[in-house]
C-alpha cells in the first residue's frame, strides 16, 4: 500500500491566523479530526487536531460565562496554540 492510496486528495485546511472557534466548527462540519495548517504561500507549517483545540479551550469547570468563553475563543488563533 502506498501513501497516496491513504491520502485525501483535497484536504480541508486552515491558516495560522484561523481562530480556534472557526477551526473547531470547520472540523465538526466536515467530520474531520485533524487539518493541515498552511501558510500564505500554501506550504505546510503544521497539523492541528481536534484534541489540540479542545485542550486550548477553557475548562468546563471555569467560572467564565458562555459569552466570555466565546469571546476568548474568537480571539485565540491557531498559531498561538
Amino acid at each position: 500500500m502506498l501513501v497516496k492510496d491513504r491520502m485525501t486528495a483535497n484536504p480541508i485546511t486552515v491558516t495560522p491566523d484561523t481562530v480556534v472557534s472557526e477551526a473547531l466548527s470547520t472540523m465538526r462540519q466536515h467530520n474531520v479530526r485533524r487539518m493541515p495548517v498552511l501558510n500564505r504561500k500554501g506550504h505546510l507549517v503544521g497539523i492541528i487536531s481536534e484534541k489540540d483545540l479542545l485542550y486550548a479551550s477553557p475548562s468546563p469547570a471555569t467560572s467564565l460565562n458562555v459569552y466570555e468563553i466565546g469571546y476568548l475563543l474568537s480571539k485565540l488563533k491557531i498559531n498561538e496554540i
